[in-house]
């Protein structure tokens, strides 16, 4: 019997190559997404998807549920992967915004892992791999709530990691830098919903900077950029290696930032990432 894997976000980039790579490597994949044009989209495309919506805890339950049910009862692995971002300088942040990332982030990750445990606990083993990012090791201006979710996912899943160490379950951290996906272009309706730019005191620096990257260069490629199938080889490494690393870094960024992050000091660091 094939191995199973739930993975979240699976409507474009990290998501939607780490569902076809996992297939054609034997894999039985139910790969997830929020909306169910997407899902049709990706069944179209060979692969077995239903919704799940981290934003909706009924959508969740539902998610879940749909792949014990067609897995006989059974998850090898859940791979936490959708997230999205809402960019704009941290002042200009309303409540709202942070409580709606975070939902999605960091509050929906949470609840989907919490369901996830007590059947891999008892199957006797599991694999529970969570997206993070070079944002969750370094911030960067303009990227303040995505950043604080990504932080707050480190360290959760840190301790995560150290409660589950007397079970058979693994967890894993991947930390991708610049990849090739959709991530800024979602992150347009996020923007315009919230941030109050005009009414900036920062309004100077949106129109020369932020609104260019989101408007006019959204489709251009990151310094350092790799495809999403260098995640995907990540993951496939985080599944079969027996002994897993708790971290898995993803392109010259995340290397660069997470090497600075232990031996600069913070003046430094704040100086090596205000270049960014």
């Amino acid at each position: 019997m094939p191995k199973t894997i739930l993975i979240t976000g699976c409507s474009s980039g990290i998501g939607h190559d780490a569902a076809h790579g996992l297939a054609r490597a034997g894999w039985r994949v139910f790969a997830t997404c929020r909306q169910q044009n997407d899902c049709d989209r990706l069944v179209a495309e060979g692969l077995e998807s239903f919704v799940l919506d981290y934003a909706n805890e009924d959508s969740i339950a539902a998610g879940l549920a749909e792949a014990l049910s067609r897995s006989g009862g059974t998850l090898d692995a859940l791979y936490n992967n959708g997230a999205f971002a809402c960019p704009g300088a941290v002042e200009d942040l309303p409540r709202g915004a942070l409580r709606e990332i975070f939902e999605t982030n960091l509050f929906g990750v949470h609840d989907l892992t919490r369901r996830v445990i007590p059947v891999m606990r008892a199957q006797g083993h599991g694999r529970i791999i969570n997206c993070s990012s070079v944002l969750g090791l370094v911030g960067i201006r303009w990227r303040g709530a995505y950043v604080a979710t990504k932080f707050a996912m480190e360290g959760l899943t840190d301790v995560l990691r150290l409660e589950m160490a007397d079970t058979p379950i693994k967890v894993i951290l991947i930390e991708p830098g610049p990849v090739t996906s959709d991530i800024r272009q979602n992150s347009v309706p996020h923007f315009e919903r919230w941030i109050d730019w005009r009414n900036s005191a920062r309004r100077g620096q949106y129109e020369s900077g932020l609104l260019q990257r989101l408007y006019k260069d959204r489709g251009k490629p990151d310094r350092f950029e790799l495809p999403p199938s260098a995640v995907t080889a990540k993951l496939l490494r985080a599944l079969t290696a027996p002994n897993p690393a708790p971290r898995y870094y993803v392109t010259t960024p995340t290397f660069m930032m997470g090497l600075a992050r232990r031996i600069l000091p913070t003046r430094a660091l704040d100086w090596v990432a205000g270049k960014g």
